[in-house]
Formats: structure tokens, C-alpha cells, sequence
């Protein structure tokens, strides 16, 4: 069984449980406890189990094994954080579309979303939710118990880092999608003061002083447990953080961007020989390249959402050999394929591309008629719930037991060479183009799909190339001035089948209408949206 923390099993009962709210409820909770604090964190075993807890908030939707969601308003498979993110960050792109008509999915597909929309005002909930849960533990660990050991002091530390980088994870999406959220702390008051609103610039100020100040903190690189954040996540994030300054602030930091990617890329961390092994139910295990994951497991992460819907929604009983083919021997639900622009990236005839990540996609059906009908459009199937070997997991099923990397080398080497190229120092063109001639030689299996320059327009079809379906697509658009406005139209943007222009309000998500009405005093609707 893979789980976080080498295969540790969350004991539910045992660690501290965060208060379940809906879209209406505030930032600030109490948590709610089923065993008293001063027993949990009494212990360094202890301690760690409350730790992945918030962990576990990344694929985890329910407490008990219940099935219910711990965010109001919502189903649970609905609501696991990566299918909401994953959504928000693909469908409105020029890469997925989705056929099903459930309420928010057509506004996404459409870019035509207001500050109603269900799925959004879930992703903002499930941010909040596990930034609560870190706050919650970071205020427990203030104090050292004095029956700690010096090991367990060290340990203290790293585990402390830890939630608060995935805090500032959690403050980087909210930032990058919603833009001005609400902000707590691990020093703000409980349940009596409605938190204030922050400023995306000033956002970004704390999460960069955050990651910087938790970089000492952290375990060096390599030598954690899997599933648990080192020091090359947080450059990562850093480099990421860099690397779109210039949209959160108005000022760019591409030479940032370059200085952290380089310490990722020196970092220990390398390239997988196989792309398509990073996707599949095995890749927790001699995985060089993948930093930080979302780990998922058959048996004890069993909802609807994370891998298992990046799985079953992408086929159906009829997509290649079937369901079984793909580990999910019970599933397929038929709703998200590629729009056209995705597999043409490839060539006019992807399915002759020499380039071997075209290979992860079936169909010659380019063009969507009719959103609708799954069976038009080429489909992706990039992840699975299958071996290396081909074999299956022992628990195949409908659930999958497929990692989802959150961060891995091959998005350093495109960041250094993008801040290269937009001006950033400290790095040259010419190792710019090494790194992506790495991509595109582990791609061919050899040097003939090298290349001699590279250009902004082709290191933007060169991340889809490499990272589509990982969700990133929407925030590199936006990067790029092609998201919004008629610089740039797919299929179906703005709801047209040939694609239209948008109004630039949505290169930026609505603060949810229920959260405004709840904290009235302290949050403004995002321009564009009403009050």
C-alpha cells in the first residue's frame, strides 16, 4: 500500500480534525478534536500523524472512511483538491474539454464562469481548508514538550517547515487563481475576527519570505520520505513564484527564476529515463524526477477525485482495449478529451510524431462538434492505474493508486529557460537549450528531435508538449497575454466552436459570492464580477 510517509496509515481517530465549513463559512476555524491536543503532539509519533493530516488534505475529502465531504456544499469526489484545480487550470484551455453538463463544468469549458460557480468556490474552500489545517499545526508545535529528544527536536523542526510550505503552497494557488484572498495565520485570533483580505502583490511577498525563511528548515534534497516536501520543493516554488512575478505584481524576477531552478536542476534530482513511467500507479518507486507528489493509494484514498479522476474521466468502456487496459477494470466515465490545439502541438498527424509523449493519446477525431459528446476528440490517457511492467496493482479497481507530481525537474529546466530568455542573468541561452534538448532526447529516445534555438512561442508549446493535464496550462497562457482577449482563440473558448475573444476579468478567479456575504467588511469582489 503507497501512502504518505512511507506507506503510514492516517489514523483518523488520532489526529487532529479541522472543522468542515461550507462556501459561507470563514478562513479562521477551530479545529475540532476527537483526542486532546496535549495527547497528540505530546509524542514525536504523534506529532507526526497530526502532520499528515494536513498531508492528507491534498487527497483525502471525508474523515472515516464516510464518503462525505469536509467542505459543505459539495460531494466528496467532487471535492478532493487536485480535481478541483485540475479543472480550474485544464478545461478553460486550449488543452481539455469536458462533455459532462454538471453544475460549473460548462462555465469552465466556456470561460463564461461567475462568482457562483460550484466548482470554484470548492477549490477556494479546499485551499483554505488545508491552510487551516497547517496554521492548526503549526500553533500546536509552538512549544517544544520538554520529554522530546534532541532527535526529536530536529524532527520538530522539519516537520513544522513542512506544513508551512504546504501553507504557502496553498497561498500560492489561491493567489495565482483567486488573486486577493483572505489571510490567517497560525497567530490569528480563532473564530473571532473575520480575517482581512491581502493583496496578490503583498501575497506574494509573504509566500517568498515564507519559503525563504523554512529553506534551513527543511530536509536537504533526496533525503525525506516520499511524499513529504525538501528543500529542492521549496526552490521549486520559488522558481515557479519567480517565474510569474511579473502577473502578481507588476515587476518581473526572471533572474530569481533562474537562480532557483539551477539550485533544483543541481540538486540530485534528474530526468526519468521513461516519460510515461512518471504517470503510472508504480512511479513512488525509483523515481528520480518527481519532487513533491499528491499520493494516492486503491485502498486508503478511495473517492472520486485526484489521479482517479484524471484516469477514469479521460475514457470509456469503448477507449482503446477498455477500462481494464488502464487499471480501472470497474471504471471509465467518458467526459474530458483534448481539444484540437493539444495534439496538433505534435504535428498535423500526431499519431506519426516520432515524439514519444504523443503516444499518450488515442484517436484521429480532432475536431469537437458537440461539447457534449465525449466521443469526439482525441483522448489522453497520460495517467493509469497500471504498472511499469504492464502488470496491475493489487488493489485495480475503480480507485487509483497513480501519484500526481506537483513538482518534478523537467518544469525547472523550462523555467530556466524561459527567465533566459525574457532577460533574466545568471544563465545563458546556450544551456538553455541543453535543458530542452534533454526533454526532447529522453521524448525521441535519441538527438534527432534537438533543437539549434529556441523562441518564447516554442518554450510555450514546448511546456504542453511536455507537462499537459499536468495543470499548468492556464497559468502559462495567462503568462503569455493569450488567455483572454483574440490574440490567441481555441475550439469553444467563449463558448463559440471556432473560439472568440474574452474579457480580461478572467485571466483572474471571482472571490466566491458566499464568502463576500459572509466577511462583507473585509472582502472586495474581484474587478469585473459585481460587488
Amino acid at each position: 500500500m503507497k501512502y504518505y510517509f512511507q506507506k503510514i496509515h492516517i489514523v483518523w481517530a488520532v489526529v487532529v480534525m479541522m472543522t468542515a465549513f461550507s462556501c459561507s463559512k470563514k478562513l479562521d476555524r477551530s479545529p475540532i478534536n476527537t483526542t486532546s491536543d496535549k495527547e497528540v503532539f505530546s509524542t514525536i509519533q504523534g506529532t507526526k500523524q497530526a502532520l499528515a493530516k494536513v498531508y492528507g488534505a491534498f487527497a483525502l475529502t471525508g474523515s472515516s472512511g464516510s464518503g462525505s465531504s469536509d467542505l459543505g456544499g459539495i460531494d466528496a469526489g467532487t471535492s478532493d483538491f487536485l480535481r478541483l484545480y485540475w479543472n480550474a487550470q485544464e478545461l478553460p484551455t486550449d488543452e481539455a474539454l469536458c462533455a459532462w453538463g454538471d453544475p460549473g463544468i460548462p462555465d469552465l469549458n466556456e470561460i463564461s464562469w461567475t462568482s457562483g460557480n460550484l466548482l470554484l468556490n470548492g477549490l477556494y474552500n479546499r485551499c483554505i481548508y488545508q491552510i487551516t489545517a497547517a496554521n492548526s499545526f503549526i500553533r500546536e508545535t509552538a512549544t517544544v514538550p520538554s520529554s522530546f529528544s534532541e532527535q526529536d527536536q530536529e524532527d520538530l523542526k522539519h516537520f513544522r517547515a513542512e506544513a508551512r510550505f504546504i501553507r504557502a503552497y496553498q497561498y500560492w494557488v489561491l493567489m495565482d487563481l483567486f488573486g486577493n484572498p483572505p489571510f490567517t495565520d497560525e497567530n490569528s485570533a480563532i473564530g473571532k475576527v473575520a480575517p482581512p483580505q491581502i493583496k496578490r502583490a503583498d501575497l506574494f511577498t509573504y509566500i517568498e519570505s515564507e519559503l525563504k525563511a523554512i529553506e534551513p528548515d527543511l530536509v536537504a534534497p533526496r533525503q525525506n520520505e516520499y511524499g513529504r516536501a525538501d528543500q529542492a520543493a521549496d526552490w521549486a516554488l520559488l522558481a515557479r513564484l519567480y517565474l510569474n512575478a511579473e502577473v502578481y505584481t507588476g515587476t518581473d524576477r526572471y533572474t530569481d527564476a533562474i537562480t532557483y531552478s539551477k539550485k533544483v536542476i543541481a540538486s540530485g534530482y534528474s530526468l526519468d529515463t521513461h516519460y510515461n513511467n512518471l504517470f503510472l500507479a508504480d512511479n513512488n518507486l525509483n523515481n528520480p524526477e518527481t519532487i513533491l507528489s499528491i499520493n494516492y493509494d486503491g485502498n486508503k484514498t478511495q473517492n472520486y477525485g485526484g489521479t482517479t479522476f484524471l484516469v477514469n474521466a479521460c475514457i470509456d468502456g469503448s477507449t482503446g482495449d477498455g477500462p481494464a487496459s488502464y487499471g480501472v477494470p470497474t471504471g471509465g466515465w467518458g467526459g474530458i478529451r483534448a481539444r484540437s490545439p493539444l495534439p496538433k502541438l505534435f504535428g498535423d498527424d500526431y499519431t506519426t510524431s516520432k515524439d514519444k509523449r504523443a503516444a499518450l493519446m488515442l484517436g484521429t477525431d480532432y475536431e469537437i462538434t458537440n461539447q457534449s459528446t465525449f466521443a469526439q476528440g482525441v483522448k489522453v490517457i497520460k495517467f493509469r492505474n497500471t504498472n511499469a511492467n504492464g502488470s496491475l496493482p493489487a488493489n485495480a479497481g475503480t480507485y487509483v493508486s497513480t501519484d500526481f507530481p506537483l513538482f518534478r525537474v523537467a518544469e525547472q529546466y523550462l523555467i530556466y529557460a524561459e527567465a533566459v530568455l525574457r532577460g533574466g542573468t545568471g544563465g545563458d541561452k546556450a544551456t538553455a537549450i541543453s535543458y530542452i534538448n534533454k526533454l526532447r532526447e529522453r521524448a525521441y529516445g535519441n538527438n534527432s528531435g534537438d533543437v539549434s534555438n529556441i523562441t518564447l512561442n516554442f518554450i510555450l508549446d514546448e511546456r504542453a508538449r511536455e507537462l499537459y493535464y499536468e495543470a499548468f496550462r492556464r497559468t502559462d497562457l495567462i503568462r503569455f497575454g493569450k488567455f483572454t482577449g483574440s490574440a490567441y482563440v481555441w475550439p469553444w473558448k467563449g463558448g463559440v466552436k471556432d473560439g472568440t475573444s474574452v474579457a480580461d476579468k478572467y485571466n483572474i478567479f471571482p472571490i466566491p459570492a458566499s464568502d463576500i456575504a459572509a466577511n462583507p467588511d473585509n472582502l472586495t469582489q474581484n474587478p469585473g464580477y459585481g460587488s
